[in-house]
């Protein structure tokens, strides 16, 4: 007898060995349809496999994230198949499942272009309704590398050459003629994968390596409905529409120059927006305790040893000769504040002590990952670095967890939160960690806020909580972070004297609201499309005379909105009126002021809003307290 137990704690009794798929049967004729793989004793398993012994069951169907990602990774080796049947000569490198889609990494052997892509849908959709069974094997090592070597797929025999010696069998995945080395699983047929979409390519470097050969990389997404399939595609259209990068150059605000590859350039409209963001920002911290610092953006190799950083993170540095010795630009800003808390003996009376820094920190990204201002080789992040004594570590959590809270509701965000746990490559003792993380865990019980435990991705030296912003279009973004930190106070041989006269060890809190000021710059501009709230929004106003019989009272209008500290454009240009409010408009300019024979003469102004159009008109005094109260309330 064979006792399968299920997630709700009921069992299930077979007489013999039984297959995933029967399982699934017994409880629910549609639940088996539905089932795309399954978990026996917590580990992943196709429909079809056999359970001969008791074990723990789990099904997944497409709701899951288990059961997509099985489903998305049957979808590349579709996309596999397909690529094999049309270019016999291209190697199949690897073909993850990746969030919200799959993607295959393959030499071509040839140039392959979007166009390209509909026909590989094609034969895509041919194998679909083959409807080909997806069939398990497995092959002992040796007969897996001659079998691809056999087929000319160098790629799939390196990866087997590199696998751990303990390593005996490989398993294939056949359908049709096809078949691919694979641990699995995958779903039964090639049949149920109706609704994909190939989505873009790019370049990818073997195993990520620049040293090694570049191979096209084709993504693409699979949903179970078409319907689903759909709806994402209508919000890539739309993703593509708020892309920062074309916002960016269409607003003049920012953009990246082929002269200097991850590096950000701002132009004088993005610099309101960076400036009003970042003053913002200092007066937030200022009402909630923190003294601001600058500290260089150069420090010698010494430092970077002490700090850790010289060990786990020098690939990611750049590295320069000053008089015979190693320097490296800073990557991070908290080792000059560790020196800055250093310059001078502390009391238990003066903690906490929080410092905040909009510090320039630049690290080497490899140029396939970078992408506009959402991952750069150089950014602001508003870090701060809190030194506080073992009792303040609950409070001082809680405290900058509720900075972050209202720093975001502003920007109209809401947020999910991650704990995140020592990762396999840290610095400090089991205790120190589990205090750390145990303070953490408090901190956001007692504020009473929900989280995820996401384990081992803590940083090297602590724990820490990361906040995902959710945009208007339900995409997330890892911004603020807060991160409990024993070692680096421990490593700077930081001290307090204690109410006993003796010396202690302080304990410190390295956090970022914003993150990187680039990158939240990005996420605005995608999140709003670019039509920035009043009190951000680089021009406020744009002030258009119908003609220029209009001009000196125009210029009159500006002036008087200027000198009450708006941000305003005379547009006198000689074009029609209706060209100039489409121009206004597209340039997401919040308020328009047409001003006409009527206006002039009542000495009143025609307001016409970006969204709402034409609402009415009123004095310069109205509209000038209207705009005040929008940008004061921080209005969204």
């Amino acid at each position: 007898m064979i006792t399968i137990k299920l997630p709700d704690g009921s069992e299930k009794q077979f007489e013999h060995s039984v297959t995933a798929l029967e399982v699934a049967q017994s409880i629910s004729s549609g639940l088996a349809r539905n089932a795309i793989a399954c978990s026996v004793n917590g580990e992943m398993k196709d429909m079809n496999a056999v359970i001969d012994s008791d074990a723990s069951f789990v099904l997944y169907t497409f709701k899951d994230e288990e059961g997509k990602e099985v489903f998305r990774h049957s979808a590349s080796h579709l996309l596999a198949q397909a690529v094999k049947r049309l270019y016999p000569e291209a190697k199949l490198a690897i073909g993850p499942a990746v969030k919200n889609g799959f993607y295959y990494d393959i030499d071509f052997g040839c140039d392959i272009t979007p166009d390209d892509l509909v026909k590989i849908e094609q034969e895509m959709s041919a194998i679909v309704k083959a409807d080909f069974p997806i069939v398990r094997s497995v092959l002992s090592r040796k007969e897996a590398a001659e079998l691809f070597e056999k087929k000319g797929e160098s790629y799939k025999v390196e990866i087997i050459n590199d696998m751990d010696e303990n390593i005996e069998t490989v398993s294939l995945y056949t359908q049709g003629e096809f078949v691919d080395m694979c641990r699995g699983p995958h779903i039964a047929s090639t049949g149920k994968i109706k609704s994909f979409k190939l989505t873009s390519i790019a370049g990818a470097y073997w195993r990520g390596d620049t040293k090694n050969k570049m191979l096209t990389r084709i993504y693409g997404t699979a949903f179970e409905k078409k319907s689903e399939l759909d709806d994402y595609l209508q919000k890539l259209e739309e993703a593509k529409r708020r892309d920062h990068r074309k916002l960016g150059r269409e607003l003049d605000l920012f953009d990246i120059m082929d002269e200097g590859p991850g590096f950000p350039f701002f132009f004088p409209k993005g610099m309101v927006l960076r400036n009003l963001l970042e003053d913002f920002w200092r007066k937030e911290h200022i009402a909630a305790g923190y003294q601001e610092i600058r500290t260089p953006m150069i420090l010698n190799q010494q430092l970077w040893h002490r700090s850790g950083h010289w060990d786990h993170y020098k690939d990611n540095m750049y590295v320069v000769k000053i008089d015979d010795e190693d320097y490296a630009i800073k990557p991070m800003n908290c080792p000059g504040g560790m020196l800055v808390y250093k310059r001078k003996q502390h009391s238990y009376r003066d903690l906490p002590q929080r410092m905040g820094e909009l510090g320039l920190v630049h690290r080497h990204e490899l140029s396939g990952a970078l992408h506009g201002l959402m991952r750069v080789r150089c950014f602001t992040q508003d870090d701060a670095h809190i030194f506080m004594t073992p009792e303040q570590i609950e409070s001082e959590i809680e405290g900058v967890v509720r900075l972050i809270d209202k720093v975001y509701k502003i920007f109209g965000f809401s947020y999910k939160l991650e704990l995140s746990t020592r990762p396999e490559d840290s610095m400090g003792t089991d205790e120190q960690w589990e205090m750390a993380t145990n303070a953490l865990k408090k901190a956001l019980d007692t504020l009473g806020k929900d989280y995820e435990i996401n384990e081992g991705d803590g940083a090297f030296y602590g724990p820490k909580i990361d906040f995902h912003l959710e945009d208007s279009l339900g995409r997330t973004w890892q911004c603020g972070t807060i991160q409990l930190d024993f070692q680096m106070p421990e490593r700077f041989d930081l001290t307090y004297v204690g109410a006993d006269g003796e010396k202690h060890r302080p304990v410190m809190i390295h956090r970022v609201v914003f993150g990187s000021i680039e990158r939240f710059i990005a996420i605005l501009t995608e999140h709003f499309a670019g039509a920035f709230p009043t009190w951000l929004t680089p021009v406020q106003i744009k002030v258009l005379p119908i003609s220029g019989n209009f001009q000196q009272y125009a210029e009159e209008v500006t002036e008087k909105l200027l000198n009450a500290g708006l941000r305003v454009e005379l547009d006198d240009r000689n074009e029609k009126i209706g060209y100039r409010i489409r121009e206004a408009q597209l340039q997401k300019t919040p308020y328009m002021l047409v001003l006409g024979e009527k206006e002039q003469q009542t000495q009143l102004v025609a307001v016409r809003h970006r969204k709402d159009g034409d609402i009415g008109t009123m004095s310069a005094e109205e509209f000038i307290a209207r705009i005040n109260k929008e940008v004061e309330e921080k209005s969204l």
